[in-house]
């Protein structure tokens, strides 16, 4: 896809919500009806249902991508979609189990905070079928729990280059949540494609926050005083481009750029922030995009269908899994050659011409 088109992201209207009594500790999940506002006759009895992790629904990140798909697919079906958002990690297990006891045909459960929750879930109820989100699910993941991955290592390439023809200090910087692997698959591409801009264009442009084996991480996936602090602390090094990965925190790195008064380009993760935030408007250079929207969508569909697969999909630049977003109001700032240089990359990378390395290749 390159940089230069929209991407077309997949939505559902949510309606008001109705809470469900559920005994035992966890949130109650909420059952939403389709985007028709709820006229919809059910089509089907297949119960559609997500578990978020503590980011939350609304971190216009990850969990709101995953609720999408996830409401798109309830929406076909035709049966009110059930949620429960956890605000807390005690709250993980609890929530899956209640919506397992809800009756829940398909639950989708969001991030790797999740893993263990669901595989227990799924070991204790063959007849479900889950869909996880970030993590493969261990080496005894039972054949009812499907992996949504994402190879976002490719797609950060294209952004590390992109932001070392961009940058105009010679000095792009990044930082994470907490240092997991699909953190730092986005840090890793990140600084695979700045160092690939280097040897390409005899440069040398400097990456701060992360060496490929070491870096910069708040500790978290709130958007807290840790965050921002982080996110001054490279500032100050003298960075004009910056990449938070790790939902919400990017939050705090807007704030840092902000008070820094300086002109400094953000980088989000996850969805397009210039569509899901606006007030980034003016701020983000691009975004690394992972098609959680799509791929949850599809998981759940193919669940509804009797076609269920426990087999890992791995989103990648080839099956349009993973990408970058358009430059929006950077286009004008961004050298065209660079644009097409980077778009040339992408095609590279699929053809198998630039390898680019991650945790998903062990």
């Amino acid at each position: 896809m390159p940089i230069s088109t929209t991407k077309k992201m997949l939505g559902a209207t949510i309606a008001a919500g109705v809470v469900l009594a559920l005994a035992g500790c966890g949130q109650a999940p909420t059952n939403e009806p389709g985007g028709d506002g709820g006229d919809k006759p059910a089509a089907s009895d297949f119960q559609t249902c997500i578990v978020s992790d503590f980011g939350g629904f609304e971190d216009k990140s990850f969990n709101q991508l995953s609720l999408e798909g996830a409401e798109k697919a309830a929406d076909e079906i035709g049966v009110p979609i059930k949620q429960a958002q956890s605000n807390a990690e005690t709250e993980y297990a609890p929530n899956v189990e209640n919506m397992v006891s809800e009756g829940c045909n398909a639950i989708v459960t969001v991030g790797f905070a999740l893993a263990t929750a669901t595989v227990d879930a799924a070991n204790a109820n063959p007849d479900t079928d889950f869909i996880l989100i970030d993590d493969a699910g261990g080496d005894a993941k039972p054949d009812n729990v499907k992996p949504l991955l994402y190879n976002t290592a490719e797609a950060a390439f294209m952004a590390g280059y992109l932001s070392a023809g961009y940058t105009k200090t010679g000095k792009v910087g990044t930082f994470g949540g907490m240092e997991f692997p699909t953190v730092t698959i986005f840090m890793d591409g990140f600084k695979q494609g700045v160092d690939h801009y280097n040897e390409q264009n005899d440069k040398d442009v400097a990456v701060v926050g992360w060496d490929g084996k070491t870096g910069s991480f708040t500790g978290g996936f709130e958007a807290n005083q840790d965050a921002k602090t982080v996110a001054t602390n490279i500032i100050d090094q003298g960075v004009d481009v910056l990449f938070p990965v790790g939902g919400p925190i990017y939050q705090s790195g807007l704030q840092a750029i902000k008070e820094s008064g300086k002109d400094i380009a953000l980088i989000g993760a996850d969805a397009d922030l210039f569509n899901t935030d606006p007030t980034t408007a003016d701020f983000v250079l691009t975004s690394v995009l992972k098609g959680m929207d799509i791929s949850t969508y599809e998981a759940v569909m193919s669940a509804a269908d009797g076609e269920f697969s426990g087999d890992p999909y791995i989103g990648t630049l080839e099956n349009e899994g993973v990408g970058i977003a358009p430059l929006h109001n950077f286009e004008s700032k961004v050298d065209a050659e660079l644009v097409t240089q980077v778009d040339q990359i992408k095609q590279d990378i699929i053809d198998g011409k630039i390898t680019v390395t991650s945790y998903l290749d062990n």
